[in-house]
């Protein structure tokens, strides 16, 4: 390959990645980006024709444009496009037609610097409609197609300003390396091979550099990962006010809702995790709400870095979680139940009487933060011992609808009575059983009317979680016994690659948590069929890359754009523990070779490190000034070839100096020796020349030829003395 067309590639392919990287980030639609592409095409095959367009044409066409884009611009607005989006939408199409129009023009120095800056501009619009795993990997080629593009323009540049006559002055004619400056036609080219080589070392070197200052310097605003754009604003049943059936059209999305991922994921895979959402304590007959003491919120503050919610005994019980939130219409937070403590970058935490956690809204923005929770609950036994009554306050939790059917109440009293419980644990457990044994799971069926859990109960007996959970909480609370309903999550499916859940809408669920007041304890129980509970699998290759692709995700959003002063101190502390780790197995190491060689001092063994140490050194810095081949090769006392052609050179021009003769200031050293007429002469001048110029090694042979022919110079030299 040429070295214009090497230049000419490596920028339309840096004006091309910048160009994709804007598409994948949602700044260009994809017809306009194919379109775009074929002009590049166009502009390729143009190149050096007399149909390329002039500057002045092309200068022209901008100007005239520019009313077409405020048009644009109006009709976003009124198409009614999102005020965010409006102005990135026009300047994403004002950049492509620029863009364009350089590239179907003749193009001078300042032309491609300026298709260059625009590239750059897109870039930095990708990176702000969209920080995800994808841009870094455009932004990795960006960088390498950049760094190629300003070695090849820089090296355009300089060779415009070196002529052949001036390269033959530095370069003899008759060397390797001048027969590749200078073609046939008197036109100099230069080798390309080596130049992506360049470029891709230049960006490995600069990631290097560039690695300990990314994980000194934590990001700014660390709790907001990136712009998803709108969030899910379809996202229903996690309001003050649930109509009995939405979360089951909540569960015909397969759309993802976060990924959490545990510290430690042994005990959390244990069957009954869940992700708590919000809890409803007010049950109209066909709506579940909060009450006016539900609503009442306590906000948290802030200490040593965490929104302290609770206290907790049970410390072995502890499960810590970073979740990993998607942009949602709702400023509800999940976590496992019992959650005693938050961090994330938040302004405010707020936690209403029922245990509901809620912060700022988070429809934009992905959010990260971390949560522990005691998932631990009492022992079985000593709930079966609970008969304390109920407080006046808790007693809103034991209401049911007057209108109630009541076959919801016999049904209720002869499941207790057939499964002979005498306390609250025992009738809740016989009433969870019974509905998972005798009842089926459905989305598609569902139960109406104007009493639809009467009609779920008795005519359909098949629906989703939703109608469960409210069936258990209503027949306990019209046995006397404190109930509320919850919605949440279920874990989700576990992604081994990334060690974390994945959570999606199809996972959204319901149950119930009964309270027991000698605990002071809300315990949960779930009456949804196993099939409404079962994990979701992905088997395949699709699915296996899938989880890769996940992981990387999840990777790219906790320490690269979360990266944040938390994540700066938990990677100081891994590091601190992996030091110490290393240094107690050296210590050991030393500690065996005492007790197996006890000759040996502890004094000897760091002077043979010591020895050890300056060896390697010295290599080292051998290796970085003559190379590996040189570096690792033992002297023998052989001087190099290219210091005794310098010296045999010099001896040369000490004896023509005898003779009267020199080299004039405008004469190459070829140029000189032809002039002599001395084959001696002229021999050794083209082996100084392969040498000095040309960056070549001699033999042995041409060693013993230079020096026969100064041998042969100096006895000329004697006896023309003699003779005179």
């Amino acid at each position: 390959m040429s070295f214009a067309t090497y230049f000419k590639a490596s920028s339309y392919a840096m004006i091309a990645v910048a160009m994709l990287a804007l598409m994948l980030a949602g700044g260009l639609h994809v017809a306009l980006g194919t379109v775009f592409a074929a002009v590049m095409i166009v502009a390729w095959n143009l190149e050096g024709t007399k149909w390329q367009l002039s500057e002045r044409v092309g200068l022209a066409i901008v100007l005239l444009s520019i009313p077409l884009f405020l048009l644009d611009w109006k009709y976003q607005r009124m198409m009614g496009e999102a005020p965010g989006r409006l102005g990135v939408n026009a300047l994403a199409h004002l950049i492509v037609f620029l863009s364009a129009i350089k590239l179907l023009q003749v193009k001078s120095d300042r032309d491609w610097v300026f298709l260059y800056l625009i590239s750059f501009f897109e870039l930095l619009l990708a990176a702000g409609l969209s920080f995800s795993p994808i841009f870094l990997l455009t932004l990795i080629l960006y960088l390498l197609c950049s760094l190629s593009t300003v070695i090849a323009f820089e090296i355009r540049k300089a060779q415009r300003g070196v002529k052949p006559a001036e390269t033959r002055l530095l370069v003899p004619p008759d060397s390797r390396i001048f027969r590749k400056l200078v073609g046939i036609r008197g036109k100099r080219e230069i080798e390309t091979s080596r130049l992506p080589l360049v470029a891709a070392s230049m960006l490995v070197l600069i990631f290097i550099l560039a690695l300990p200052l990314f994980f000194v310097t934590p990001r700014a605003g660390s709790a907001i990962l990136s712009r998803g754009g709108s969030g899910l604003t379809n996202f229903i049943g996690f309001s003050e006010s649930v109509r009995l059936g939405e979360i089951g059209d909540l569960k015909q999305n397969n759309q993802v809702v976060m990924r959490v991922r545990i510290e430690d994921p042994s005990p959390a895979r244990e069957p009954g995790l869940k992700w708590r959402g919000v809890a409803l304590d007010e049950f109209t007959g066909r709506t579940w709400k909060k009450s006016s003491e539900a609503r009442r919120t306590q906000q948290k503050l802030i200490e040593r870095g965490f929104f302290r919610l609770g206290t907790t005994e049970a410390l072995k019980g502890l499960t810590t979680q970073t979740v990993f939130l998607e942009p949602l219409s709702t400023s509800v937070l999940f976590a496992a139940p019992r959650a005693l403590a938050i961090q994330g970058d938040f302004p405010y935490v707020r936690v209403d009487s029922e245990g509901s956690i809620q912060s700022r809204p988070h429809d934009l923005d992905r959010i990260m933060y971390t949560v522990i929770s005691d998932t631990t609950e009492p022992d079985p036994e000593i709930l079966r011992r609970d008969m304390r009554p109920y407080s006046a306050s808790e007693n809103r939790y034991r209401i049911y609808p007057e209108t109630l059917d009541r076959r919801i109440v016999d049904y209720a009293r002869a499941t207790i009575l057939n499964a002979r419980s005498r306390n609250r644990y025992d009738a809740a457990k016989a009433i969870e059983a019974e509905l998972r044994s005798n009842f089926g799971y459905s989305l598609q069926m569902r139960a109406g009317g104007t009493d639809p859990l009467s009609d779920f109960l008795f005519n359909v007996r098949a629906g989703h979680c939703e109608y469960f959970s409210t069936a258990m909480a209503v027949m306990l609370r019209t046995q006397g016994v404190a109930t509320r309903v919850v919605n949440g999550f279920l874990p989700g499916e576990y992604n081994e690659a990334a060690g974390a859940y994945t959570v999606r809408q199809s996972d959204a669920h319901s149950w119930v948590e009964v309270y027991f007041p000698e605990t002071n304890s809300w315990v949960t129980f779930d009456p949804t069929p196993a099939a409404g509970r079962m994990e979701p699998q992905s088997n395949g290759l699709a699915a296996q890359l899938g989880k890769y692709a996940e992981a990387l995700e999840l990777i790219w959003f906790q320490y690269v754009v979360g990266y944040d002063k938390q994540e700066q101190r938990s990677l100081a502390a891994s590091l601190h523990n992996k030091v110490f780790d290393y240094r107690r197995i050296v210590s050991e190491f030393f500690g065996s070779i005492q007790s197996n060689l006890p000759l040996v001092s502890s004094k000897g063994i760091f002077l043979a490190l010591g020895l050890i140490t300056v060896l390697v050194t010295v290599i080292f810095v051998r290796v970085l000034r003559l190379g590996w081949r040189r570096g690792l090769t033992i002297s023998r006392g052989t001087r190099e070839p290219k210091i005794a052609a310098v010296e045999f050179y010099q001896r040369l021009m000490d004896l023509l100096a005898q003779r009267g003769l020199s080299r004039l200031s405008d004469q190459t050293p070829l140029e000189f020796a032809s002039e002599l007429g001395s084959r001696e002469a002229l021999t050794i001048t083209r082996l100084y020349n392969r040498v000095r110029f040309g960056s070549q090694k001699l033999s042995a042979a041409e060693l013993r030829e230079i020096d026969q022919a100064l041998r042969d110079l100096e006895g000329t030299e004697k006896a023309v003395n003699r003779e005179s």
